[in-house]
């Protein structure tokens, strides 16, 4: 941590306090119940887990240093986008971040994937919602590199920690693509990546940012191999922040 950088108001893990918090704005999921309790939310969920990724972001400095920025921009909002949605709750139920690439953090291209809930924690890595140029780029990316990206998914060490998805892959080939190319079931697919499902209590352990460290090490070269293609050359590429890193209020 840069020595200019306020030390962490919080430890990087969670307490049973921060879970039941969880579920109970499930269940009063309401402006008038969360305002009163904000502080609590701040102490219990928001400092941990900004101090989590924190943490989670200098482990990722040896393979992952174009996904870094500060925490608070890491850290994905509580407040749920209800303008174009039928749904008008007004908060999410859960604690996530989200480390996306270097240019791409506005659009889909591949990251890492952190998620606390009251009924599960999941760790996730790849593509989840990728705009339509970068479904093609992906896609035609896969015809000529589908052997690499298999190899990657097949990796023994990763598989034993994390299971791959695919987003519901279409029922026939997407226009331009050779039905008989054999890379076809990679190209179906809408997503592409890892995932791990853990109990919820596993985020209230002290080696809680190891054990996700270990899962984003292994994926972080499927990750690299799906931004590949969305990615401009590297010498193009803005510089991070890197003296905001991992400061945060």
């Amino acid at each position: 941590m840069p020595k200019s950088s306020p030390a962490p108001a919080a430890e990087p893990y969670f307490t049973r306090a921060a879970l039941r918090f969880l579920a109970a704005l499930a269940r009063n999921n309401r402006r008038e119940w969360f305002e009163p309790r904000k502080p609590e939310f701040e102490r219990e969920l928001k400092q941990p887990m900004l101090a989590l990724i924190a943490e989670l972001s200098r482990g990722m400095e040896s393979f992952a240093p174009a996904h870094l920025r500060p925490p608070q921009k890491t850290l994905m909002r509580i407040y749920r986008d209800t303008r174009f949605s039928s749904d008008k709750r007004p908060y999410k139920h859960h604690m996530a971040a989200w480390w996306s690439p270097d240019g791409l953090e506005k659009t889909s291209g591949a990251g890492f994937y952190l998620h606390i809930a009251a009924n599960e924690t999941i760790i996730a890595a790849g593509v989840f919602m990728p705009e339509r140029e970068q479904l093609r780029a992906i896609r035609t990316y896969l015809m000529e590199h589908h052997e690499e990206v298999r190899a990657l998914l097949a990796d023994r060490a990763l598989r034993r920690l994390m299971d791959s998805f695919s987003g519901e892959p279409l029922a026939r080939p997407p226009k331009g693509f050779p039905k008989e190319h054999p890379a076809m079931d990679l190209i179906l697919c809408r997503q592409w990546g890892l995932s791990c499902a853990m109990k919820p209590e596993s985020a209230l352990r002290s080696d809680f940012a190891s054990a996700v460290l270990r899962r984003f090490r292994l994926a972080a070269p499927l990750v690299h191999a799906l931004n590949a293609p969305l990615l401009p050359p590297a010498g193009q590429r803005r510089a991070g922040p890197k003296s905001l890193l991992f400061g945060f209020r």
